[in-house]
C-alpha cells in the first residue's frame, strides 16, 4: 500500500464523515438540551433514506432527487417534533434512563413499521442526477458525489455553529444544555424549546439519511447501527459539542478507511489483518479516547447537572408481605417441574426466565445503588458463556468446571474493563463499557481458531444429572436464587452502603473516608461475576453459543428489563426481566410483526408506570391506603 493510496481513501473517508456527522449532531443537541438517551434516533436516519429513496424512485430526475432530499428532512424533522409532543413530553420527569426505554419502544415499533411498507428487501435508490461521473485525484478516481459530501458536511457545520452562536434561539440552546432548569425559571418556554430542538435533530438525521441514498441502499439494519457509531462519535467529539461531533466523525471515519486499505499487514514478522478492525475501530477509538480524556476532545463537564425525575427513595429490607410473596415463589419454582410434565415447554421458558433474572439483577446491582451506568453489561455474560463453552470444547469437561470457569473468566473481564470504566461517569461510563463489550464481541467473532467465529461452538450439553430438563430447571433455579440473595445481601452490609454513598455525593463519602473508585471497581466486578454465572447456564441450556450471545441487543435488553421493572426498586429487574421474556415469547409466535406489538406494549407500560411496573405499584397502593 502505497502513501498515495492511503492519502486517496483518507480524503474519500470524509464522504463517510458527514453521514456520521449529521446523525450524530442532532443526537447531541437533543441530548444536550432534553437529556433524553434517543435510542430512536438511528431509527429517524433508516427513516430518511427509505422515504428519500421512494420519492426519489417516484419522481425521476433532478427535483424527485434533490427535491426528495429536503422534503424527507422536513418530513423526518416534523416526525420527531410528533414524537417529543405525543410521547416524550409525558415522561420527562421520569428517572433520565426510564426515558431509554420509551425510545427503544419506538426502535421496535418503526422498525416493523418499515418492513410493513416497504417490505423486507433492501431499497436501492437512484444515482444522485448531475453528480454521477468522477474526479481524477492522487491518479484515482473518486466519485463526484463524494466531493459533494465532502463539502456538504463542513458547510452543515458552520451553519450550526453560526445558529447556537448568534441567533437567540442558540444562545436558549446553549443556555439549557448548561442548565436547563434556570431557563425555565427565567419564563422559557420550554415545551417549545425541546420541541424545536428535537425536530432540529431528527431533521438532521433525516437529511444524514437522504443524502446517503446515493451511496447505499436502504436497510431495515441501519437503525441499530447507525445509532451505535453516532453514540460513539457525540462520546469521542464531547456530549453537546457540534464542532466536537464533526472531529470525532472525521476520525473515526479515516480511522475505518485506512484499516480496510491497509488490509493485511507484516508486523514484526506476524501477520494482521487491519481490514476485520473496521468492526471494532470506533469503539478502540473511543475506549482510548475516554481513557486519556475522560469529556471527549471538545467536551467539558458541565457545571449544572439537575433532573427532573423525583428523587429516589432510600432502599429499605423486604417487608414480611414481601417475604412471604418470595417464599411462595420459591415454593413454585420447586413444584414446577411436577405441574410441567404435561407441558414440557414450561421449563423451558421457566429457565429463559430465570437465566434474565439473574442477568438483569446483575445489571441494576450497579446501575441502581451504584449508579453505574451500563451500556455493555452483555460483555460479562458472554464471557462466561464462552468460558464455559471453551473448557468443555477444548478440554472436554464437564458441566460444573464450565460453571465455576464462567464466573471466573467474566470477573476478570469485569475487574479489567471496570478499572477504567470507574473513573468516569453518566454517558461516558455507559459508551466507554459498550465501547469493552463491543471488542470482546470482536474478538469472538473474529478468532475464528479459538471461539468458531461466527459459526460459535455447538455441542455444549449439560452432564448427568442435569442433562433432564427438570433437573437443570432446578439447578437454574437455585443458582438464580441465590445469586439474587447474595446481591442483596451485599446491598445491606457496609459494602452497600458505602456504594450508595458513593453514588449520591462522591464528595461527602470521600469526605468520610470511603475509597468510591475502589468501592464501585468492587461493585462492577461483582455484578460481572453474576452475569458469568448466568452465561454459563445459558450455554447448557442451549447447547451452543456463537457471537450474538454478547452483541449489542443483548445488552439492550438487559437494559430494557432493569428500567420496566423498576430502577429504584430491588424487586425490579425481577419483575422486568420475567414480564420481558414472557411478552418477548409470546409475542413472537403471534405475529409477523412481534417487534411493533412488543414495542407498543412496553410503551403502553412506559406511560401507565413511568416509574417502572413495581415503583408504578408501590406509588398507587400509597395513595389508595392514603386517605
Amino acid at each position: 500500500m502505497t502513501v498515495q493510496s492511503l492519502l486517496f481513501q483518507a480524503i474519500d473517508g470524509l464522504a463517510a464523515a458527514s453521514g456520521l456527522f449529521f446523525v450524530a449532531a442532532g443526537l447531541s443537541l437533543i441530548f444536550g438540551v432534553t437529556r433524553i438517551v434517543n435510542i430512536a434516533h438511528g431509527s429517524l436516519y433508516m427513516l430518511g433514506t427509505y422515504v428519500a429513496a421512494t420519492i426519489a424512485l417516484r419522481f425521476e430526475g433532478a427535483l424527485g432527487f434533490w427535491g426528495g432530499v429536503i422534503l424527507t428532512a422536513a418530513l423526518i424533522g416534523l416526525f420527531g417534533a410528533v414524537i417529543e409532543i405525543v410521547l416524550l413530553r409525558r415522561i420527562y420527569r421520569a428517572p433520565e434512563l426510564f426515558q431509554l426505554l420509551a425510545t427503544f419502544a419506538l426502535v421496535l415499533i418503526i422498525n416493523d413499521a418499515a418492513l410493513w411498507i416497504w417490505g423486507p428487501e433492501d431499497l436501492l435508490g437512484p444515482r444522485a442526477p448531475g453528480l454521477r461521473g468522477a474526479i481524477e485525484v492522487l491518479g484515482r478516481r473518486l466519485p463526484t458525489y463524494n466531493v459533494f459530501l465532502i463539502v456538504i458536511g463542513p458547510l452543515v457545520l458552520l451553519i450550526l455553529h453560526l445558529a447556537l452562536a448568534k441567533t437567540r434561539f442558540g444562545r436558549l440552546v446553549r443556555a439549557a444544555t448548561q442548565d436547563r432548569e434556570m431557563v425555565g425559571a427565567l419564563g422559557v418556554n420550554q415545551g417549545l424549546l425541546f420541541t424545536s430542538v428535537f425536530a432540529l435533530g431528527s431533521l438532521l438525521a433525516g437529511l444524514g439519511g437522504a443524502l446517503q441514498v446515493a451511496r447505499e441502499p436502504a436497510s431495515l439494519l441501519t437503525d441499530l447501527i447507525v445509532i451505535s457509531d453516532a453514540f460513539v462519535v457525540v462520546v469521542v467529539g464531547g456530549m453537546g459539542s457540534i464542532t466536537g461531533a464533526y472531529l470525532a466523525a472525521v476520525i473515526i471515519a479515516e480511522v475505518k478507511a485506512l484499516c480496510i486499505s491497509i488490509g493485511t499487514a507484516s508486523i514484526a514478522g506476524v501477520a494482521f489483518n487491519f481490514s476485520k478492525l473496521t468492526l471494532v475501530a470506533e469503539f478502540l477509538v473511543m475506549a482510548v479516547v475516554l481513557i486519556v480524556r475522560p469529556h471527549g476532545l471538545l467536551g467539558r463537564r458541565q457545571t449544572v447537572m439537575r433532573s427532573l425525575a423525583e428523587p429516589e427513595e432510600p432502599l429499605r429490607p423486604a417487608p414480611a408481605a414481601l417475604k412471604a410473596v418470595g417464599a411462595g415463589v420459591v415454593v413454585a419454582l420447586a413444584l414446577t417441574p411436577l405441574l410441567a410434565r404435561s407441558q414440557p415447554y414450561v421449563l423451558v421458558l421457566g429457565i429463559d426466565v430465570l437465566l434474565m433474572v439473574l442477568f438483569a439483577t446483575s445489571l441494576h446491582f450497579i446501575m441502581g445503588p451504584g449508579g453505574m451506568h451500563s451500556f455493555g453489561h452483555a460483555a460479562y455474560f458472554g464471557l462466561g458463556a464462552y468460558g464455559a463453552g471453551l473448557l468443555v470444547k477444548w478440554f472436554a469437561a464437564t458441566m460444573p468446571f464450565g460453571l465455576v470457569a464462567a464466573p471466573i473468566l467474566a470477573l476478570l473481564g469485569a475487574l479489567l474493563f471496570g478499572w477504567f470504566a470507574v473513573r468516569l461517569s453518566g454517558v461516558y461510563l455507559a459508551m466507554l463499557t459498550l465501547a469493552f463489550a463491543q471488542i470482546v464481541w470482536s474478538i469472538a467473532t473474529q478468532w475464528g481458531e479459538l471461539t468458531g467465529g461466527s459459526n460459535g461452538i455447538l455441542g455444549i450439553w449439560p452432564s448427568a444429572p442435569f442433562d433432564i430438563r427438570s433437573a437443570f430447571f432446578l439447578l437454574t433455579a437455585a443458582l438464580t436464587l441465590l445469586g439474587v440473595l447474595l446481591l442483596r445481601r451485599l446491598l445491606f452490609a457496609p459494602f452497600g452502603y458505602a456504594m450508595r454513598a458513593g453514588r449520591d455525593s462522591q464528595l461527602r463519602a470521600e469526605a468520610i473516608g470511603i475509597d468510591v473508585r475502589r468501592v464501585h471497581w468492587i461493585g462492577f466486578a461483582i455484578a460481572g461475576a453474576v452475569a458469568g454465572v448466568a452465561g454459563g447456564l445459558f450455554a447448557f441450556a442451549k447447547g451452543s453459543i456463537s457471537p450474538e450471545t454478547i452483541d449489542v441487543g443483548r445488552s439492550i435488553d438487559a437494559l430494557v428489563m432493569v428500567l420496566l421493572g423498576g430502577i429504584q426498586t430491588l424487586t425490579g429487574p425481577i419483575v422486568g426481566a420475567s414480564v420481558f421474556a414472557v411478552l418477548q415469547d409470546t409475542v413472537m409466535r403471534q405475529t409477523e410483526y412481534w417487534r411493533a406489538l412488543l414495542g407498543a406494549i412496553i410503551l403502553a407500560l412506559v406511560l401507565l408506570f413511568p416509574a417502572g411496573i413495581v415503583g408504578g405499584l408501590a406509588r398507587l397502593r400509597l395513595r389508595l391506603v392514603r386517605p
